[in-house]
């Protein structure tokens, strides 16, 4: 249960099936509405005790995040059953060894190129290590992994998911942060963020930047916000619009702007440009200096949206000159739930090899 998202993991049987296994499934809710979260948990433990026929001591709850500490007493209440609080950290790491090693078709790099690329699951799983998961939630954690429960924040930074919802439920309309990203979707970034182009009139060949680098994130707002204002405040025709005109000189930047329109799409393209990049840089500065050759993104952040994901993958190849790769997870948003479901399960628990032979229709 995080600052913005509670993340739910939960297992269930095959319908018809007289097999010990299942499934793992996967909800979010957004912790704003947490009691719409234990309103479902209170139906999954009817629903368990009908199947099962158990007595409701032997359910139990694993937690983890800061909601668990914050809501224990209202999910304890409400559900009658024991909660048992997990570290944070720690789950996250087991949820992301879990995934790398156990779930085939789990982790992929991404590019336009080639979106979702699978990795195969390592036959030696101790050759994970060591690698950097970075974890990005309401702010951004950046967690270098020696091996299984070895581990140690190395970093991180406030900019994170939180940011960009805060920001954007403030310059648009979207009312959640899924909104936000089918907005940032239909974008033009280039309508307000300065580019390389914008400035050189081409690309920056000498030092590797494209026309379209991004040189100054929002860098066009300023002015073209000022010329609109002007434009309001002193009338199209009026006489100082006109003296102020003769003044410029031709091909200077201070060159008049027409009015500024700044669509919600297009802010929201932007501002999400500027979140991805800024981690990207510090997680690549992270891993070069700790020397970890693998870079995990993990967290409700990402959401599976190519546009995020291509920002990061550029960010990691641009900075490194091409010698890291980013690695995503279709299941991102869940590592803490997952790993605090696994701290309950026996020792080398696992299915490796289960998306092989079963549907994969509801994960």
């Amino acid at each position: 249960i995080g600052g913005s998202l509670a993340k739910l993991v939960y297992f269930s049987r095959e319908a018809n099936s007289s097999s010990i296994g299942g499934r793992l499934n996967f909800l979010k809710f957004e912790t704003d509405k947490i009691d719409t979260c234990i309103g479902f948990m209170r139906k999954l433990k009817a629903d368990h005790q009908q199947l099962n026929g158990s007595r409701p001591g032997e359910l139990c709850v694993m937690a983890t995040g800061g909601g668990a500490f914050k809501y224990y007493d209202r999910i304890t209440e409400t559900l009658g059953v024991e909660v048992i609080r997990e570290d944070e950290m720690e789950c996250l790491i087991i949820g992301l060894d879990f995934f790398i090693t156990e779930i085939p078709t789990e982790v992929f790099t991404y590019s336009e190129d080639s979106p979702m690329e699978f990795v195969p699951c390592p036959t030696q799983p101790a050759s994970i290590y060591p690698y950097l998961l970075v974890n990005i939630g309401s702010g951004v954690s950046m967690i270098k992994v020696s091996g299984p429960r070895q581990f140690e924040r190395i970093g991180g930074t406030s900019l994170g998911g939180g940011t960009l919802w805060g920001l954007l439920s403030l310059l648009t309309g979207a009312r959640n942060f899924d909104d936000m990203l089918k907005l940032a979707e239909k974008g033009d970034n280039s309508t307000v963020d300065l580019l390389v182009g914008d400035i050189y009139g081409t690309a920056y060949n000498k030092i590797g930047l494209k026309s379209t680098h991004i040189a100054s994130s929002f860098g066009k707002v300023y002015k073209m916000k000022r010329a609109a204002e002007s434009d309001a405040e002193d009338g199209c025709n009026g006489d100082y619009k006109r003296h102020e005109e003769e003044e410029h000189v031709e091909g200077s930047s201070e060159l008049p702007h027409g009015p500024g329109t700044f669509r919600p799409e297009d802010i929201s393209r932007s501002l999400l440009y500027a979140v991805s990049n800024n981690i990207g840089q510090i997680a690549y500065l992270h891993a070069e200096k700790h020397n970890l050759p693998h870079i995990y993104f993990g967290g409700s952040f990402i959401g599976g949206h190519s546009q995020t994901m291509n920002t990061l993958s550029y960010a990691i190849r641009f900075w490194s000159k091409g010698s890291k790769q980013a690695y995503f997870l279709r299941h991102e948003g869940y590592l803490g739930a997952v790993g605090a479901f696994l701290k309950r399960q026996p020792m080398n628990w696992g299915r490796r090899n289960s998306f092989e032979t079963q549907v994969r229709s509801g994960v």
